[in-house]
């Protein structure tokens, strides 16, 4: 079993977004993931998110009692909270210790929830019903995405994971470093072709085949989810 995907933009980029996220944008996303008064642009963000995490929890089975499942970059921990309180055995793993402690300090207390300080791809972490990266893979390049959905598919037979869609507008704004206005700028989201990713998992996932595949707009939020399953 191959333990990693190819080290190569993956490993130095998931460095840079571990500083990131713990010494710069830390109280910028426990604020956006709380219920804190936020600017307008960030609230449309925030609800693309909540809309985006319940559309996750529905391509899951209802009951997911006693089921595996691995929360790949959990952030605060919302999505694996909900998935505890419907039955999982989750194990949350975000590379952000700072985002870590927050969520294990906003989970509710009795859940089946292991938190995990570390990288989605330890295969320590061992086999999963099902694994769930949500808008943690938005930030690679669309060969890094596959190259992660590959090794991951060694672990689980059904992936749910989100990437920033390639529209004109996004293109356009990424090409000129204004993805996101300044203050509110997330750490260079990468536009991803769906077409050429679609071509990709077709060729390195062919035990893997697309289940589900859906786009949320929200105001400055744009993220296309897909699920990948064996067949």
């Amino acid at each position: 079993m191959a333990s990693h995907a190819p080290r190569s933009s993956y490993d130095t980029y998931r460095g840079r977004l571990e500083t990131y996220f713990d010494r710069t944008a830390r109280q910028n996303w426990v604020d956006l993931t709380s219920d804190a008064k936020v600017s307008g642009i960030r609230a449309t963000v925030r609800a693309g998110r909540d809309r985006m995490r319940a559309m996750l929890l529905d391509w899951l089975p209802y009951d997911l009692t006693g089921k595996r499942i691995l929360d790949a970059g959990c952030g605060t921990g919302a999505l694996a909270v909900a998935a505890a309180q419907l039955g999982a055995h989750v194990t949350a793993i975000d590379i952000s210790g700072g985002l870590v402690e927050v969520a294990r300090e906003r989970a509710p207390s009795g859940l089946d929830i292991d938190w995990r300080v570390g990288d989605m791809l330890d295969p320590t972490l061992g086999q999963f019903d099902h694994v769930v990266a949500m808008d943690s893979l938005i930030h690679y390049q669309t060969g890094d995405i596959v190259d992660v959905l590959a090794s991951l598919a060694q672990r689980a037979p059904s992936i749910a994971f989100t990437f920033a869609p390639r529209t004109p507008l996004l293109a356009a704004m990424h090409a000129t470093g204004k993805l996101f206005p300044r203050s509110n700028r997330a750490p260079a989201i990468v536009p991803v072709a769906e077409a050429r990713l679609t071509r990709l998992l077709a060729q390195r996932l062919p035990s893997h085949g697309i289940a589900a595949s859906e786009r949320i707009v929200s105001g400055f939020y744009t993220s296309h989810a897909m699920m990948v399953s064996r067949g």
